[in-house]
């Protein structure tokens, strides 16, 4: 549907689409405006804009998978934990994390689109060459003026092996800072954060 009725008198609201969804309004798109969006590609939505998500390659894929899957095992009531889940700012801002860490409470996470971002206790990117800005400096600000309370940045290491850079937001600043504990994590992650964590990090590369 291209156009949809908005407000009492009949203005027409205009849907992304396939052929406009690189023009967007004055105010640019809203999610209602886009998420029903058809096209080739993967997305989200950054400042009411539709920003085109590059095609990762294999070993961004296998550790994005392979560390949600530890982190499902490693799960502690009340958390669930996902993979590009759209992730619910405010109205024109709905990026997707790598992996996300949330509180399902109160949640009907089957009929879910997006995931309310007061929820999301970790936020986790992985760096591949086309991200590096965007994972090192771009989403760690909108993540943690987003109120997320953890965010890791997995790095491509020597052998392949990744390396997690784990932040925390300081409450007083409202910026990520290195965690205190152990800031970069080689070999294996171990954290408490938001639960307890042990993973071997040449494990997340093996097939």
């Amino acid at each position: 549907m291209a156009a949809e009725a908005d407000g009492e008198h009949g203005e027409q609201q205009v849907s992304a689409n396939s052929e406009n969804w690189m023009y967007p309004p004055e105010d640019g798109w809203t999610w209602d405006q886009v998420q029903e969006l058809d096209v080739p590609f993967d997305w989200h939505l950054v400042d009411g804009k539709i920003v085109v998500r590059g095609v990762a390659k294999w070993w961004h894929q296998q550790v994005r998978d392979e560390l949600c899957f530890r982190l499902k095992l490693a799960k502690r009531a009340p958390y669930a934990v996902n993979s590009e889940q759209p992730v619910l700012f405010d109205e024109q801002n709905v990026p997707k994390p790598d992996v996300i860490v949330f509180d399902k409470t109160g949640l009907d996470i089957e009929t879910l689109d997006c995931i309310p971002v007061a929820n999301v206790a970790l936020a986790v990117e992985i760096v591949s060459p086309g991200s590096r800005k965007d994972d090192r400096f771009l989403k760690p600000g909108m993540y943690a003026e987003a109120g997320i309370a953890s965010y890791w940045r997995v790095e491509r290491g020597e052998d392949s092996v990744p390396v997690v850079h784990e932040f925390w937001r300081h409450h007083e600043t409202g910026v990520y800072a290195p965690s205190p504990e152990q800031p970069t994590h080689t070999g294996k992650l171990i954290t408490d954060v938001p639960f307890p964590v042990d993973i071997d990090l040449r494990g997340l590369i093996e097939v």
